[in-house]
């Protein structure tokens, strides 16, 4: 029961923080993101956070959630953790995010008790 709570726990946070990227991001392009500094540490700061969900995230909801690109998001993570490179942002933000939102979507339809909070039997 734990781990099915920390699950749902770390899907709502990973879902919030690829909505913020989306949101933070929505029109701009590569150059743009790049010279804007507070949407730069803001996104930055929002893809730290699915770094640390996909990190933290129980073997068995990876499992039953194999299209959400979880090796690519761990190299997401650890690229980003180091000096930034800009191609990793820039996939990061412009084909990953998106993508992970969609399969959370999709996820959320087809297995909604992942991502239910339910209370421990007394």
């Amino acid at each position: 029961m734990p781990d099915s709570i920390f699950s749902a726990a770390s899907l709502s946070s990973l879902e919030q923080a690829c909505s913020g990227v989306l949101i933070l991001t929505e029109g701009i392009g590569r150059d743009e993101l790049q010279r804007s500094r507070l949407t730069l540490r803001a996104v930055l700061e929002q893809l730290a956070v699915i770094a640390g969900c996909v990190q933290g995230m129980p073997a068995v909801a990876r499992s039953l959630m194999p299209e959400l690109g979880w090796d690519d998001w761990e190299l997401i993570g650890r690229t980003l953790a180091g000096a930034r490179d800009d191609d990793t942002l820039w996939f990061a933000v412009s084909a990953l995010v998106p993508a992970t939102m969609m399969w959370l979507r999709v996820y959320r339809q087809e297995q909604p008790g992942l991502f239910a909070f339910t209370a421990c039997p007394d």
